[in-house]
């Protein structure tokens, strides 16, 4: 959705509230795709300070369906972000990428929340995602969840640098 902003540069000191709705379906990070599960209307509150200086601040609620780190189980991931950007309409892009400030979401005179929201998905985004704190995970070897069953893998764990001695063990036990 894209927020025009010409209207606000009439006056100084002039702001405006927009509720608009949030249309991304699905948040892409590198090679992975998390859907979208609820979302609420973005609340965008952008004010005209003086030559085209704006302050946006506002609130965005959503929800992503991420796998679970462990056991790749489904687990809904609730976000409460909150806005706070200085944006200087005169600024060229050369400006921005220069002051290490570059703000895909502007484009002329408007903001597209999709791009506003998705950064803040960016910085927000955590780094470990549980379905709980004791979660089990998947057994290496068979893939079975371990939170569901327990699988019948060998648990005893040996050091590779024994592989050949166990090799001979094994050679033994078939004669």
């Amino acid at each position: 959705m894209q927020i025009n902003l010409s209207e606000l540069f009439i006056s100084d000191g002039k702001e405006k509230t927009y509720e608009v709705p949030l249309e991304m379906e699905t948040f892409t990070c590198g090679t992975e795709v998390y859907p979208v599960r609820e979302k609420a209307p973005v609340v965008l509150h952008v004010r005209h300070e003086k030559d085209r200086q704006m302050t946006i601040t506002g609130h965005a609620a959503l929800q992503l369906e991420i796998p679970c780190d462990r056991c790749l189980s489904p687990v809904l991931y609730p976000f409460e972000i909150e806005i706070e950007k200085q944006i200087d309409m005169n600024a060229s892009d050369q400006d921005r990428v220069d002051a290490l400030d570059e703000q895909p979401f502007i484009n002329g005179y408007s903001i597209d929340v999709d791009l506003l929201v998705y950064g803040e998905l960016l910085v927000n985004l955590p780094m470990k995602v549980l379905c709980s704190e004791d979660c089990k995970g998947i057994c290496n070897r068979c893939g079975a969840n371990l939170n569901i069953e327990q699988c019948q893998c060998e648990d005893s764990e040996l050091d590779p640098r024994m592989a050949s001695i166990r090799d001979i063990f094994n050679k033994f036990k078939e004669v």
